[in-house]
């Protein structure tokens, strides 16, 4: 319930108090009632006060303990006169000044209301100390311990801690201790005295004999020694100092029993206030603390801190979060019934730490803990019931906003009972009693006839038509008396009904993983449940001055529909998962055999685009209404999965830069025998061809030239599928029930836009990297270690162009039609590239003559007959579009040297200016071939083989003739 709604039911101050004309708030009188305590009567021997002196006691060590600076004493008269004075021990958390303490994130977390906060130097107690309070005052100030027992207590400690230095207070029985360590002259009268060693033996009958840790055997010697040590006691003064026979018999009793363990060795730490229930009546007076002593239906403001004090003796009394929860809700509902049900704050902090017990209770597997917890949840049961049942007599104007509160913690300790308790201990209780809540009977019922039953989802269906029934009931019978005090009465009814099915709801749909006819039907019957009680709320609320705004703001939609999207979006993403994982397992054996089939693409494509065409015809089958909703996030899915197989299947095949070969130095020409250039020419052959090696890919057969033409395939055939998917799909669509088509449909959510370009892509890289593979990679050899190597007549194209015609062969028998036309563009261009490397970047082991340029040109026609193949390869205008760039150099071989150098003089001046007037710069290698770019021309002198190219580059730049 949220602290909208409350307020709004009531607004602050008419309420709960009332004003008299001094403008004094006065709680408004009910008669005091209350509730018996469900933990039973744990020590009846011994009071709450002495119970009190003990947990301070307990609190104390504890504190001390875990503290990070050692414990002090400061006498009563120097305390006075030190501001702040410590007085529990000297932990950073009890000497920090409560001035400082921020708003409360307990009050917080259980939706109650702040209180101002105390001011610096405001009293605890009484209000006579004008200086700063600390945490440790706070609380021995709230649990009513005087000044003279705490300085006892820490006098105490301190003596114990002297004695057995470094031992935590957990291994030790501290009442023993005390026992041996504070003397009669620590107290004010030897009476005083007596009484108090009283409580220390009561207590350790009650943590040892009476409520032990674990059971005791009845013929346990230790056991029977103790008692008759505790009788003696009483008759006769027992001596407790540390030498005297009768200490260390009780110390050996008390210690033999205290560290008993289940499998019966001996535990080091001491069990002597851990006893079901006395250890939660302890820790019960110790959370008292939290209410404020001079206000008892108020929560101190410092409640965290006082928290984090009291959590530091779960060690020793043996309490956990779950337990914690469970004392301090019945403490906050107890008091707001023992203090006349005004302050419904504490109503409704009892009731949103009841939902922390419900999920506690969950997991719960210790009988003790579900035979309190059930105790509790029937005690709460009873008081609720009684006042659903007489509401009329028990509810006014100035309480009815509790009623919601007390309908809420009534549903859910019926729920708790029903189901959250564990099976360990429903199986020994067998008897709920749910019959005193009428709201809960039908509910609780149907519950019950299938708590039993192994598939518990449809029990939530029969729970929506029960609390249909019940809203209703609350509209034809209750709302009527209950508008005499509330305008909205059945609104309010029904929004906690809503609130209370939509929390199990949202836990059963927390707990579903895929969709199912069952799930469906819980989904579709709570879906109907809320229209009913949406109309039930409007009908309700039609006069009212917001039409009713208010109460549907109380109830947020249950989102069914949003729900069944949630699962279909499961089912997506688990397919989707499977996909992925299947794609990079079959791609690692993927073999790219261009003969698989008679398509030549590979079989793994063929599996991932069968598996996202069923995938598809399995959404559509999906008995979900909103497949054009889910469609987007299903093809993304989808399509990231061919993307992945796209850009995996690509991985590693190389790309332009991984095949051309490292430009050499520039050098003169060496002028001389051809003795002498042949020698150059085998050593330097051999040296390049190993230089062609380097960075290549790698030998792996997978990377082969039919290899990479199946992966081209592979790309084209997946663009293909892909139209023929998504013209599938919208036909599916169409045929579908869903609801709003028309806008997908024709949108571009339907679309495998990822895949599709990634295909394109990879199509583009691939033929790319063929054709530089080819080129530079597999026909290195012919190409660039061969050609024109020594004597330009004699190491001719011929060799070059008969290889890769057989590449060319390979090529066009497996690449699909579809895509042929650009391998071979490629490799064409890749050529005409290589062809412009031999002649311009071709290292010292080549030398063209003025008489050449005619064999060059010629060779270069044939390189490109071999493409136009007598008017079946490829088309004319292409292969002159490719070759302008070769066409554009070759007549610079057929100037003669003078032409030359007197051009790139030109075209160097024309690019530096006059700079380069005195010593002609050297340009850089752009790579982009020109005759106009002085590179170039440069590049044609080096190659010439002629004394005055060689003169004028030995001057201009002094060039050597070898690398």
């Amino acid at each position: 319930m949220s602290q909208s709604s409350r307020d709004k039911a009531a607004p602050p101050g008419d309420s709960k108090r009332h004003v008299n004309n001094n403008n004094v708030h006065i709680m408004p009188a009910y008669p005091i009632d209350d509730v018996v305590s469900p933990f039973g009567d744990a020590a009846p021997n011994i009071s709450d006060s002495e119970l009190r002196e003990t947990a301070y006691e307990i609190l104390v060590g504890a504190c001390r303990s875990t503290g990070v600076r050692p414990l002090t004493y400061i006498p009563q008269s120097e305390r006075a006169e030190r501001t702040p004075a410590p007085s529990l021990s000297s932990a950073p958390s009890l000497q920090r000044s409560l001035t400082s303490t921020a708003a409360s994130k307990v009050k917080k977390a259980l939706g109650m209301k702040s209180i101002k906060k105390r001011v610096s130097g405001e009293s605890v107690g009484q209000g006579k100390a004008k200086r700063a309070v600390t945490v440790g005052e706070l609380v021995r100030a709230q649990m009513r311990i005087s000044e003279q027992t705490d300085s006892r207590i820490r006098r105490a400690l301190l003596r114990i801690a002297g004695s057995q230095l470094g031992k935590r207070i957990e291994t030790m029985v501290l009442p023993l201790e005390l026992l041996q360590q504070i003397k009669p002259t620590d107290f004010t009268s030897q009476k005083e005295y007596e009484a108090w060693k009283k409580r220390i033996f009561k207590l350790l009958e009650a943590g040892l004999l009476m409520h032990p840790h674990l059971p005791l055997d009845n013929t346990s010697t230790d056991a029977r020694r103790l008692r008759q040590i505790i009788r003696g006691a009483v008759e006769r003064p027992l001596e407790t100092g540390k030498n005297y026979e009768s200490m260390q018999n009780l110390r050996s009793v008390v210690m033999s029993l205290a560290c008993r363990s289940f499998d019966g060795s001996i535990s080091e730490k001491c069990h002597w206030a851990e006893g079901f229930p006395l250890n939660l009546r302890i820790y019960r007076i110790l959370l008292e603390a939290c209410f404020d002593v001079n206000e008892p239906t108020s929560v101190i403001e410092e409640v965290d801190e006082v928290l984090e004090l009291i959590k530091k003796t779960w060690e020793i009394l043996g309490v956990n979060q779950m337990l914690h929860n469970l004392c301090f809700g019945w403490i906050l509902f107890h008091r707001y019934v023992s203090t006349g049900q005004v302050e419904s704050d504490l109503l409704f902090a009892a009731n949103n730490l009841l939902m922390e017990i419900e999920k506690d209770a969950k997991a719960a597997k210790d009988a003790d803990y579900s035979k309190i917890l059930s105790s509790i949840l029937n005690t709460i049961l009873d008081w609720a019931g009684q006042r659903l049942r007489d509401y009329h007599d028990i509810f006014h104007d100035d309480n009815i906003d509790s009623l919601e509160t007390v309908v809420s913690l009534g549903v859910l300790s019926a729920t708790i009972l029903v189901e959250g308790i564990s099976q360990e201990y429903r199986g020994k209780k067998n008897q709920v009693d749910v019959a005193h809540d009428r709201k809960l009977k039908k509910v609780n019922s149907s519950k019950k006839l299938s708590k039993n039953q192994p598939n518990h989802l449809p029990v939530l269906s029969i729970l929506a038509q029960d609390v249909t029934e019940l809203a209703f009931d609350e509209k034809t019978i209750f709302s009527p008396i209950l508008k005499r005090w509330h305008p909205l009465a059945a609104g309010v009814a029904v929004a906690t009904l809503h609130s209370c099915y939509g929390n199990e709801l949202r836990q059963f749909v927390s707990g579903i993983t895929e969709l199912t006819p069952d799930a469906i039907q819980v989904l579709l019957a709570a879906d109907k449940l809320e229209k009913n009680l949406v109309q039930i709320a409007v009908e309700d609320s039609v006069d009212s001055e917001d039409g009713g705004k208010s109460i549907i703001q109380e109830m947020p939609p249950y989102e069914a529909e949003a729900a069944i999207g949630n699962l279909a979006k499961s089912w997506i993403n688990i397919r989707v998962d499977r996909l992925k994982e299947w794609v990079c397992r079959n791609l690692q054996q993927e073999v790219w055999n261009a003969r698989a089939n008679k398509e030549s693409i590979a079989p793994s494509a063929v599996e991932v685009l069968r598996t996202i065409d069923e995938t598809m015809e399995a959404f559509f089958m999906l008995p979900i209404p909103m497949h054009s909703v889910l469609l987007p996030e299903l093809i993304s899915g989808l399509d990231g999965c061919l993307q992945h197989y796209v850009l995996k299947a690509k991985s590693g095949c190389g790309s332009r830069n991984n095949f051309i070969p490292t430009m050499p130095a520039l050098t003169r020409c060496t002028m001389g025998s051809k003795f002498g250039a042949f020698k150059r020419k085998e050593k330097l052959h051999t040296a390049q061809k190993r230089k062609s090696q380097v960075g290549t890919t790698n030998g792996d057969n997978s990377f082969g030239v039919p290899q990479l033409c199946c992966r081209i395939n592979t790309f084209q055939h997946i663009r293909k599928e892909l139209e023929v998917l998504e013209k599938k799909t919208v036909h599916q669509l169409r045929s579908s029930h869903s609801t709003r088509t028309d806008n997908i449909t024709n949108g571009i959510e339907k679309r495998f836009e990822l895949s599709a370009a990634s295909s394109v892509e990879a199509i583009q890289q691939l033929s790319e990297a063929i054709a530089y593979k080819v080129i530079f990679h597999d026909l290195s050899h012919v190409l660039w270690d061969g050609l024109y190597v020594g004597e330009v007549s004699s190491s001719r194209i011929e060799p070059f162009l008969q290889e890769l015609e057989h590449y060319l062969e390979i090529i066009s028998s497996t690449v699909h039609d579809r895509v042929r036309t650009r391998v071979i563009t490629d490799i064409m261009k890749a050529s005409f590239e290589g062809f412009l490397l031999v002649l311009l970047a071709g290292g010292p082991s080549r030398a063209f003559t003025h008489q050449d340029s005619d064999i060059i040109e010629e060779d270069f026609k044939f390189l490109c007959d071999l493409f136009w193949s007598n008017g079946d390869g490829l088309p004319a205008d292409l292969i002159d579009k490719f070759s302008t760039s070769v066409r554009s150099i070759l007549p610079l071989y057929h100037n003669d040297t003078e032409s030359l150098i007197e051009e790139f003089k030109r075209l160097t001046l024309e690019s530096y200016g006059s700079s380069a007037k005195s010593r002609l710069p050297l340009p850089p290698t752009s790579g982009q071939w020109n005759p106009t770019e002085p590179n170039t021309v440069l590049r044609v002198l080096c190659y010439r083989s002629d004394e005055t190219a060689v003169k004028f580059l030995k001057k201009a730049y002094n060039l050597p003739k070898k690398l």
